[in-house]
């Protein structure tokens, strides 16, 4: 089994070296199994780009990607697409949710060849978020909700910012998703993925904030609510398209 794990990055300057050193001791230390470290860079303007190639040429395990386009969407998109490893996923770069996790999920799909999609959740039973304001926890558990109650999301959460999928599968749900370019398009793959019966796995996690994020929090949310509204009318089509054709 071979691992490539994403790592989506937009003017993260501060946090990237620190992000990438940390992911590659861990990954040598505590997995056996030949990982990829990816930067996917979409269209940072800081120095970013400079860091990055610093760290292909600093560590074998790691690749530095450029694309223009912004947006997570794009950005995990195009790192599935050239993936050629038996599983890809992302994680964020400021790795609030605990590296274990990574060894964690190679031992699921290891143990369980049947298995296709790990979901890491905040809000799962098990589940330790710290550091999360308030106003960050309502909005986050309201989002769920929706998802949940508007597009009947059976997962905990969606939203977490770790998610591995075995590639074949992965690609596969890339071609039925939309060609949004943000963060609601890993919404819509978990979504996909439900709905098509593929074997996801709920994975409670420690997760912890950060507060230095380039994530502007109201234009995410109002953006997510658009996206959800499209997404069920996409879906109430595609179904009308399927029992028309049965």
């Amino acid at each position: 089994m071979t691992l490539t794990v994403l790592f989506p990055v937009l003017n993260e300057h501060l946090r990237l070296e620190k992000g990438i050193d940390n992911c590659v001791e861990f990954v040598r230390k505590n997995i056996e199994i030949p990982v990829k470290i990816v930067i996917v860079d979409n269209g940072s303007d800081d120095d970013t780009p400079e860091i990055g190639k610093r760290l292909d040429a600093k560590y074998p395990e790691v690749t530095y990607t450029r694309i223009e386009e912004r947006g997570l969407g794009i950005a995990f998109r195009t790192g599935v697409l050239a993936a050629d490893t038996d599983i890809v996923g992302y994680m964020d770069i400021d790795l609030s949710t605990d590296l274990k996790y990574l060894s964690k999920t190679v031992e699921l799909f290891e143990n369980d060849p049947k298995l296709q999609y790990v979901n890491g959740s905040r809000f799962s039973k098990d589940s330790d978020t710290r550091g999360r304001k308030w106003y960050r926890k309502i909005t986050s558990a309201g989002l769920v909700f929706l998802l949940k109650h508007y597009l009947g999301m059976k997962a905990t959460d969606a939203l977490c910012g770790f998610t591995f999928i075995r590639t074949e599968t992965a690609k596969t749900l890339v071609k039925q998703c939309s060609k949004d370019r943000g963060w609601f398009y890993t919404v819509e793959l978990l979504l996909r993925a439900e709905r098509s019966g593929v074997s996801i796995i709920d994975m409670p996690v420690e997760w912890v904030e950060d507060y230095n994020t380039t994530v502007n929090v109201p234009k995410t949310i109002k953006n997510y609510l658009k996206r959800m509204v499209m997404l069920k009318k996409r879906f109430r089509k595609e179904a009308k398209e399927a029992k028309a054709n049965a």
